[in-house]
This record gives C-alpha cells, sequence and structure tokens, in this order.
C-alpha cells in the first residue's frame, strides 16, 4: 500500500475514535435466512461463483522455484498446478488422459514427472505426454494430443487463478479490481508459504465470510482474544465493484499517532483485510500473511471448508524464530476464527435451518456485509437486499 494511502487511512482510523463514530452506511438491510439454507441458491452458487469463475488456489510462494507443484481439489475439479523449467506457472486437469486417474496425490512438493500409478503414463511438469509403458503392446498414442488437459492460468501481483474451464478466460486486471496496487506493494510474490491449516465447520460458506465482515463483535465474541488487541467498532473500508478492503484498527495506534508523521506505517497500528470476490480473505499482518479460501461442501448447504494458508514476509522467513511463527499462528487463528467465530456462526445456521427465523439484519456499521450480499446478488441476477426502517 502506498504510504500516502497509508497516512489517509490512518487519520481516518483516528477521527473515528476522537469522534466516537463507526462506519456508517446509512440503512440496516434484511437478509433472507435462505440465503444461507437454500439449496437451489446453493447449486447456482456453485455453478456461477466456484465452475465458471477464476479461483485463486494459492500464491507464488505455493510455487517458491521450477519443479514445484501444488494440487487442489477444492470445488469438484482436482487440480495440478506446476512451475516449469522456464519459470511459468501453469495449471492442468489432474487426470491421467489414459483412464483418467490422477498423476499426482501430494499437497506440494517438487518433481520433474508425473507418474499415473494406475498404469504409469509419465507427464512433465509442462503437461506433456512424455511415457506410454509397453507401447507396443498398448497400441500407437500420439504423444502430442494426449499431454494432461490444460486449464487457463495467470499469476498477477504474487496471486495464482485458475479458470476451472478449459475455454474460461481470466482478466486478471478486473478480477483482482482494486486490489492489485496494494498486493503489489506489499510484495505478495515474494512472501514465503509456511504451512496451513483446515477447518470444515457446519456453517454455510457466506456465514463463513459474514465472519471477516465487521468489528462489531470484538468486545463481546472476542472480549479475551482480539478485544484487548484491537479497538471495535473501529474500521476503514473502500470497495469496487467486486472487491474490497477493510482496516481494523489496533491498540498500537494509541502509541502511533504520538509519534511524528514521518514514522507512521499502517501494519501494526492497523490490520488490512482484503476480500478477493467469492471466497477469498487475506489478513495483513506486518510479517504475515493468512490467506483464507472458503468453499461450499459438494452436497450440505450448511456446511463448508476454510483452507487456511500462512505467508511469511522474505526478510524474517528464514530465520530461527521464523521457523516457530506458523505454528504459533495457526494455534492463535484457530483459537479465535475456528473456535469463536465459526462456532457462533454455526448458531446462525442453525436457526436459518429451523425455517422458523425468516431473516437476519444487517446494521449500519456493518457496510462490508451489505457489499459481500449485495455483490453475490448482483452476481446471481437478484435484486439487492432489501433496506429496512427498525
Amino acid at each position: 500500500m502506498k504510504r500516502d494511502e497509508q497516512i489517509r487511512l490512518l487519520k481516518h482510523l483516528i477521527h473515528q475514535l476522537d469522534s466516537g463514530t463507526n462506519l456508517d452506511a446509512g440503512v440496516m438491510l434484511r437478509a433472507p435466512a435462505d440465503v444461507y439454507a437454500s439449496p437451489q441458491r446453493a447449486a447456482l452458487e456453485r455453478e456461477r461463483f466456484f465452475r465458471d469463475y477464476p479461483q485463486m488456489i494459492g500464491m507464488s510462494g505455493d510455487l517458491p522455484e521450477n519443479g514445484s507443484f501444488l494440487t487442489r481439489d477444492d470445488w469438484g475439479v482436482k487440480i495440478l498446478a506446476t512451475r516449469g523449467k522456464d519459470g511459468q506457472f501453469r495449471a492442468f486437469l489432474n487426470a491421467c488422459r489414459h483412464r483418467g486417474v490422477a498423476v499426482e496425490d501430494q499437497v506440494r512438493g517438487k518433481k520433474a514427472r508425473f507418474v499415473c500409478p494406475f498404469h504409469a503414463w509419465t507427464y512433465s511438469s509442462e503437461g506433456d505426454l512424455v511415457g506410454v509403458p509397453k507401447a507396443d503392446h498398448f497400441g500407437d498414442v500420439d504423444k502430442s494430443c494426449r499431454g494432461l488437459i490444460e486449464l487457463p492460468a495467470v499469476e498477477k501481483y504474487g496471486v495464482l487463478l485458475v479458470h476451472p474451464q478449459r475455454d474460461g478466460r481470466i482478466d486478471a486486471e478486473s478480477v483482482l479490481e482494486g486490489l492489485g496496487p496494494d498486493f503489489d506493494n506489499w510484495g505478495f510474490q515474494d512472501y514465503v508459504h509456511m504451512g496451513g491449516d483446515v477447518y470444515d465447520m457446519p456453517l454455510n460458506w457466506k456465514l463463513a465470510i459474514d465472519t471477516f465482515g465487521e468489528t462489531y463483535h470484538f468486545s463481546s465474541l472476542h472480549r479475551n482474544t482480539l478485544f484487548p488487541v484491537f479497538h471495535g467498532n473501529v474500521q476503514g473500508f473502500d470497495h469496487w465493484q467486486r472487491n474490497h478492503r477493510m482496516i481494523l484498527c489496533t491498540r498500537e495506534i494509541d502509541a502511533m499517532r504520538l509519534r511524528p508523521e514521518s514514522e507512521w506505517k499502517i501494519r501494526g497500528p492497523a490490520f488490512p483485510v482484503y476480500w478477493l470476490f467469492p471466497n477469498v480473505m487475506f489478513n495483513v499482518g506486518e510479517h504475515m500473511v493468512i490467506v483464507v479460501r472458503v468453499y461450499p461442501h459438494a452436497t450440505e448447504v450448511g456446511r463448508s471448508v476454510s483452507q487456511i494458508s500462512f505467508y511469511l514476509d522474505p526478510e524474517v522467513a528464514h530465520t530461527d524464530d521464523a521457523r516457530l511463527a506458523p505454528a504459533e499462528a495457526a494455534r492463535t487463528f484457530g483459537q479465535i476464527i475456528r473456535d469463536e467465530d465459526y462456532v457462533a456462526a454455526s448458531g446462525s445456521q442453525r436457526a436459518a435451518d429451523s425455517g422458523m427465523q425468516d431473516s437476519f439484519v444487517f446494521g449500519r456499521n456493518e457496510p462490508t456485509l451489505h457489499h459481500y450480499h449485495n455483490t453475490y446478488n448482483r452476481e446471481l441476477g437478484l435484486p439487492p437486499l432489501e433496506a429496512i426502517d427498525g
């Protein structure tokens, strides 16, 4: 994030603290409960948001060197991502062209060749078919047209994007609208992958995303975890057509504001959180970025899987202290997000599933939730949420 933008956002947070104000969307919105419980809605979302839209599968640090690979199976399409000998990021359907068996089962690693475990057909990291055992028995195979099925893939600002359809199109500037300049300035392309975690929870994927959308709950739900570190009910918010940026306010700002403005920096006194439509949250700390990718369950509307990845600033990633950082981050993040936010939101899921509570309310001080859900509705061709008065 550019320095003048950091100063603008920090002054905005200080103004809220001094005036006792918060963001004000001007209206409250009514969200029908079946947004989280309707099988028809869930099927439409899976198709439009996850099967026919570019997906963020990781960051450049997931493929740190030539020969690196990464597999994903988060939305019903098995993906094999590689960094070839030429350094280029590519993505393929993780399926042998013989009988469709996955050619790689490990989540990540480094390989020059991928060998199908069924009949040992072999592929290069560029997806070329390079080996067919007993070809004289099998028959004449034209290797030039039997490589792995390649999917559109783009690496931009340190983000790895894959389109689930082989004829899909990725306009990276559009997909990353509004976020690219900040990501570029943070140097995300150099961050080092340091591990991850998985939360399989009984809540709709949008309820999981909602928990990242406001600080109104910090003083109650997180009174012993986040609230001693963050000012609740104070935040910045900027949005674009699909994506947005939230700036949370930590208590470090109290000491920062006493120092000369030339010494101010946003990471530490504030905590940027970015939403990449439809399902990715980037949580940006001083030296660590925690990426959360939330996916709907294939068959259960009220269940979702959150894939958590930890990335460290390259300046600290190889220090002795850094070796302990991911384990501590996983413990702390899980204690807050999984054990507090997601558990509370699971209660919302039960209320939605009951059929007795027909709606939820998004307050004037929750504009991020307004943006989430009106963006979802717009992309599905649905009307915006209803504004209510009292």
